[in-house]
């Protein structure tokens, strides 16, 4: 049957595959959401900016093909065109895992992933994927792996050049770096997870997150550099944190980009801790990197997960991650797996903090602007008027000292007030948290406190974004939690409540309108 008539067989039915998505009460409007299959693990993958697009892949696992890599092209970080996948498991193995994206001088993109088989007679490693030029829809995976896992899942032995056998990480590849004419990339380490597993008792070198380094002359024979930084000197994360999805930018020193701030960042997960970071120097003739300050974007779970970051014309380094906690059955819904608003990460340094806020673009899908003063009584709730409560943008604006850790945000609330998710600042520990025990009767409800470094007499802003079933906050550009909650009810009204003495707040609003594909 010729092509076109099948489509045009099939339209009926895509029809209605859209007015249901579009129905659904808890798919996001403007947060990206895997097209199919199911997004679990549902890991950004190899972002990259050519020609005048992003583009990003993601990790997803096909009805029948297994593990696989979408990929998504966009031209305003918005709005987002499907090219066909970028690798398909079943080609190459049972499962192609996370890793980064390169783009070489000549145009050229790399992908590391690692192709994971895990059988009885091979346990995979990181392979390279190559696409010659636009639209990057073209990829060939190379033969050869890049480091072959021969002792387990995700672990390999490699020759160092001491002349010994060293164990190393052998999963979840960073992106690809060059410098100085040779290729540089990270392997992830869950070497305390899958080796030794964390109630066990591992040797002291192998506990916990590090990153082994390889290099190349040419993308194809990989040698072992060492490792890339020990854990050792750094004693931020427990002895069963693993270190995967790792990202190794430059950091630039403002917000829009800016000068380089001299700093690097390292963003990874532990599977028990998700997302966090260190920032620090990159001593590249010893090919090393110097954690200085470690911080965490996820705190009582692995909520936020899988970071991939890239770098923007303008300079800026943009961030996305996985956000964990899809309780139904993706399959039977159509969708599953859904990604955090991209991030933007600068250095301050002034105070040698990593500063973080959502990118500018999302200021287009604001509409209904509204800005007025609520005056909050003593113990009082009160509903803020002509918000659309299940998709906006909120500020509560310089918030003073003696005011900002007197009040409440409750979101999603439901008509009886019975149900709701509150967001708050805690003044005695310094700590932004999310309380969604009263307001997700499905999925991780959480406290989530994520420690703010505020000055005390620095004024507040909170900013909030709710998308139907996620839930972003920003304190100051200093940090954010980024959650998915799942209320019960259809709850749409917004409350403040004031704990102590009555007290004014000035608020924005905006309904951000949607811009998945449909």
């Amino acid at each position: 049957m010729d092509e076109n008539k099948q489509l045009y067989l099939k339209a009926p039915l895509i029809k209605d595959f859209r007015e249901i998505l579009l129905k659904d009460k808890d798919r996001p409007g403007y947060h990206f959401c895997d097209p199919e299959g199911i997004g679990d693990p549902g890991d950004p993958n190899g972002c990259f900016y050519a020609n005048g697009r992003y583009h990003m892949m993601y990790l997803y696992r096909h009805e029948e093909k297994g593990f696989c890599w979408g990929h998504v092209s966009s031209v305003d970080l918005l709005h987002w065109r499907h090219h066909p996948d970028c690798i398909i498991a079943g080609v190459h193995g049972r499962g192609c895992y996370s890793g980064g994206a390169f783009l070489d001088d000549d145009g050229k993109c790399y992908i590391s992933f690692w192709d994971f088989v895990a059988d009885e007679t091979s346990y995979g490693g990181i392979r390279i994927a190559v696409s010659d030029g636009e639209p990057y829809e073209d990829w060939y995976v190379l033969p050869e792996f890049a480091v072959t896992c021969n002792v387990g899942m995700g672990v390999a032995t490699v020759k160092g050049k001491d002349g010994c056998e060293h164990i190393v990480g052998a999963a979840d590849p960073s992106n690809i770096w060059k410098k100085d004419g040779k290729y540089y990339m990270q392997t992830g380490n869950l070497i305390v997870l899958d080796r030794y597993s964390r109630g066990e008792n591992p040797p002291e070198d192998l506990r916990g997150d590090w990153a082994d380094l390889f290099s190349s002359d040419d993308l194809r024979s990989w040698n072992y550099e060492g490792r890339f930084y020990d854990r050792e000197k750094c004693l931020h994360t427990a002895d069963s944190e693993d270190c995967m999805c790792p990202s190794f930018l430059p950091l630039p020193s403002a917000q829009g980009g800016g000068a380089d701030s001299g700093k690097y960042l390292q963003l990874f997960i532990a599977h028990n801790r998700g997302c966090q970071y260190y920032t620090g120097e990159y001593v590249k003739d010893q090919n090393r990197f110097i954690p200085e300050k470690h911080g965490r974007m996820s705190v009582v779970d692995s909520a936020y997960f899988a970071p991939e970051a890239l770098i923007a014309p303008d300079g800026r380094q943009i961030m996305w991650v996985w956000l964990r906690d899809n309780p139904d059955n993706g399959e039977a819904r159509g969708w599953s797996g859904v990604f955090s608003m991209a991030r933007e990460l600068w250095y301050a340094q002034g105070d040698d903090t990593l500063r973080m806020a959502p990118i500018k673009e999302y200021e287009r899908l604001r509409i209904n602007p509204q800005s007025f003063a609520v005056d909050v009584a003593e113990a009082e709730v009160k509903e803020l008027p002509v918000i659309n409560g299940s998709s906006f943008e909120l500020k509560l604006n310089e918030i003073a000292p003696d005011v900002r850790g007197n009040f409440e945000l409750r979101i999603r609330c439901s008509e009886n007030g019975e149900e709701y998710t509150r967001i708050y600042f805690d003044t005695e520990t310094s700590e932004l948290v999310m309380d969604s025990t009263k307001g997700s009767a499905r999925g991780w409800a959480a406290v989530e406190r994520m420690p703010v470094a505020l000055p005390e007499d620095e004024k507040l802003t909170l900013t909030v974004f709710v998308d139907k079933t996620v839930v972003e906050i920003y304190a100051n550009d200093r940090a954010a939690i980024g959650r998915r909650i799942y209320p019960a009810h259809d709850g749409t009204k917004v409350f403040l409540h004031r704990k102590d003495a009555g007290c004014s707040l000035n608020v924005q609003t905006w309904e951000m309108a949607p811009c998945n594909p449909f």
